[in-house]
C-alpha cells in the first residue's frame, strides 16, 4: 500500500493510501504517518488533522521496509512514483533527508547544531557542532549548513528545521540584516551541491527526529565539544 503527502497541521507527513491515492483510515478513525522519507518509524494521527495533496504516490521503498510478496501492479505504481521524484517532481524528494537545529544558552551565549542524516535506506547518523559564544538564528544555519556538507553530494537532499527564519533567508529571498557571510556561503554550497530543499517542521510537538537534533545540538552546548556526523550505511 503506497504513500500519499499530506499536510499535518501545516507539517508535510507521508500517510497511508490508497492506489489512487485517497488517505486510507484505521477503524479508529486514525492514519499510519511518517515524517519525511526515509523516516524509519512510523506514528499515527487524527484523519481529521490531514489535509491530503495532488503529490505523487511514494513506494515503502523509501523506508527500506517494503514487503517482500507484494502484488506486481502495486509494485509497478510505487516504483513509477518514485522515479517521477527522482527526475524532479516537486512533490517529494527521494533520497536523504536531513533533521537540523539549532541551540543558544542566551542569545547570544554558548551555542551548538545538530544533525540528524537519514539514508536512503532507512540508517541514520548523528552529528553536533559547538559554536563557541553566537546566536540561535546562528546555530540554526550552522546545523543546515552542515547537512549539507556532511550529506553525499549524489542524490536529493530534503533538509527539516524548525527555523522559519533559515528557510525565509536561504530559501524565500528574505533580506538579510545579520549574518551576510554565513547566508551567502550557505546559499552558494545549497546551489553548487544541487537539489536541496529546506521544509519546516514544528519544533517541540512530538517530531521524533527534530527533537533528536535539538537534544544534540544542546548536548553540543553543554558538552561544549564538536561530533563530526559519519555516513550511515544503510
Amino acid at each position: 500500500m503506497p504513500w500519499t503527502w499530506a499536510l499535518l497541521r501545516g507539517t508535510r507527513v507521508l500517510a497511508r493510501a490508497a492506489d489512487d491515492g485517497t488517505i486510507v483510515k484505521e477503524p479508529d478513525g486514525r492514519v499510519e504517518i511518517r515524517y519525511g522519507l526515509g523516516h524509519p518509524k512510523a506514528y499515527r494521527a487524527a484523519a481529521r488533522n490531514l489535509e491530503a495533496t495532488s503529490d505523487p504516490l511514494v513506494g515503502d521503498e523509501v523506508f527500506g521496509d517494503a514487503p517482500e510478496a507484494a502484488p506486481k501492479a502495486a509494485s509497478k505504481t510505487r516504483t513509477k512514483a518514485v522515479l517521477r521524484n527522482e527526475s524532479g517532481d516537486p512533490g517529494a524528494h527521494v533520497g536523504w533527508v536531513a533533521y537540523t537545529d539549532g541551540a543558544c544558552s542566551g542569545n547570544p551565549g554558548p551555542a551548538g547544531s545538530g544533525v540528524v542524516l537519514v539514508a536512503p535506506g532507512g540508517a541514520t547518523a548523528e552529528g553536533y557542532e559547538y559554536l563557541g559564544t553566537s546566536t540561535n538564528n546562528i546555530g540554526e544555519l550552522t546545523a543546515i549548513l552542515r547537512a549539507i556538507e556532511w550529506a553525499p553530494p549524489a542524490g536529493a537532499l530534503l533538509v527539516f528545521t524548525d527555523s522559519q527564519y533559515a528557510i525565509g533567508v536561504l530559501q524565500k529571498g528574505w533580506k538579510a540584516k545579520a549574518n551576510p557571510e554565513l547566508i551567502a556561503f550557505t546559499k552558494r554550497c545549497i546551489v553548487e551541491r544541487g537539489n536541496v530543499r529546506l521544509e519546516y517542521v514544528r519544533g517541540h510537538a512530538g517530531h521524533a527526529l527534530n527533537e533528536k537534533a535539538d537534544e544534540l545540538a544542546r548536548t553540543a552546548v553543554s558538552m561544549r565539544s564538536t561530533k563530526r556526523l559519519e555516513l550511515p550505511q544503510g
